[in-house]
């Protein structure tokens, strides 16, 4: 089967940033054809509740959808689930799926996201699991609810997320992360430090500074065992030691890979028909002298579903936002805007009830970041006054950011 409608876009991915661009391209007025291919057999839903709500819910866990199958028929997309993508054609504007059908194409969006990080050593065991997609987490839900003993390999984000989960459930768990400390990328020490104590108070034990030796089954539990001798039982171990991003097909197609898909500021890659969006891409950042980074957080997917699908219909808009993300563990809430490791010197600011706001600063005084840290969202304000200040390239007065009566909006204003 073939679809040679050239007027047509095609969409690879039906994640968060892969099923929005397909919405905002409709509400751009896009009265062409839209197919969004989506590798799993669900309605495209949003990923952040699955290390939370998903785990821990009392009631069956059901996906936060996107949208529903009316909504896409009632837009006139059409959503092609279980479709797997095998290669861009890019000569003949074709996208050839794994079941032989071909989908012409006059502007394609690679929303492929990314893939766990695997662990070499885990591979083959039946008690190592990952946490990507809404299956995923309900097969994880399953063994947290049999209770026992969970290792987490990596403290990252995702890691923790999980632990405070099984932490909630009752089970015992173990964090094992090989670097000194827990958060090392893009978390100041000093907030990794808070939330290393709380899962501690919480209950869960945390390893830092060891490596992994093997892993291995035995019955049923994952044994794992650390360089230094020690031997840890585990009911399940997830892993969580980062992610890479999905990058074969445009690779195979020739298009630039660098940390990801390279794109420009409007999300073109290095065919000018062909975009990239979302966890897969790569991108510079203005405020950072056109840094390039790749950013997996929900408000950056949602930043370039509107920049992907203005462009591929002639506009010129840039990505021009302040990378920010957030993380909720227990009942303590983090946010961080910017890029800390763009800061010289750091500036603390007690915002109360414990709560307090690490600001970044160049050597030129310039706000690069800010990371906050405090009981559910004590820091969201401020943090989003500081991102402004960012985006303004501001160099504020260092006593009045440390200063817990100074007004930002103040700083903002002036």
């Amino acid at each position: 089967m073939s679809n040679d409608a050239q007027d047509g876009i095609v969409i690879i991915g039906a994640g968060e940033c892969g099923a929005r661009t397909a919405l905002a391209l409709r509400d751009e007025g896009f009265a062409g054809t839209i197919t969004l291919l989506g590798s799993e057999a669900h309605l495209p839903y949003e990923r952040p509740p699955l290390s939370k709500d998903v785990l821990t819910g009392a009631d069956s866990p059901t996906l936060r959808e996107i949208a529903s199958r009316e909504q896409f028929e009632t837009s006139g997309i059409t959503f092609l689930p279980g479709s797997n993508a095998v290669e861009v054609d890019r000569a003949g504007k074709q996208v050839r799926l794994s079941d032989g059908q071909a989908l012409g194409y006059s502007k394609l969006l690679l929303a492929t996201g990314a893939s766990p990080r695997r662990l070499p050593m885990a591979e083959g065991s039946h008690h190592c699991v990952y946490l990507r997609t809404h299956d995923d987490a309900i097969a994880i839900r399953e063994k947290l609810g049999r209770g026992g003993h969970v290792a987490i390999i990596g403290g990252g984000f995702i890691g923790l997320e999980i632990a405070a989960s099984a932490r909630k459930l009752g089970c015992a768990v173990t964090i094992i992360e090989g670097l000194e400390r827990i958060l090392m990328r893009g978390v100041p020490a000093e907030i990794a430090r808070v939330i290393h104590d709380e899962h501690e108070r919480q209950g869960a034990r945390i390893i830092t500074a060891k490596s992994l030796a093997s892993i291995e089954d035995n019955d049923d539990q994952a044994t794992v065992t650390l360089t230094d001798g020690e031997v840890i039982a585990a009911d399940m171990a997830v892993v969580g030691i980062g992610a890479i991003p999905n990058v074969a097909l445009a690779e195979a197609a020739g298009l630039e890979i660098s940390n990801g898909i390279a794109v420009d500021q409007h999300l073109r890659t290095s065919d000018p028909s062909i975009y990239a969006a979302g966890d897969c891409a790569s991108f510079p950042v203005a405020v950072y002298g056109g840094r390039r980074v790749r950013l997996e957080s929900w408000r950056n997917t949602h930043d370039q579903a509107k920049v992907a699908a203005s462009n591929m219909l002639g506009g010129d808009a840039i990505i021009d936002a302040v990378p920010w993300f957030w993380s909720d563990q227990y009942d303590l809430g983090l946010q961080v805007a910017g890029l800390a490791d763009e800061g010289m010197t750091t500036v603390r600011r007690d915002v109360g009830d414990g709560a307090f706001i690490l600001f970044s600063l160049a050597d030129d005084g310039r706000l690069v970041a800010a990371s906050g840290i405090g009981p559910g969202n004590s820091v969201a304000r401020d943090i989003r006054i500081a991102e402004m200040l960012i985006a303004k390239r501001a160099h504020p007065d260092p006593a009045l950011l440390a200063a817990s009566d100074t007004k930002l909006k103040a700083l903002l204003a002036a």
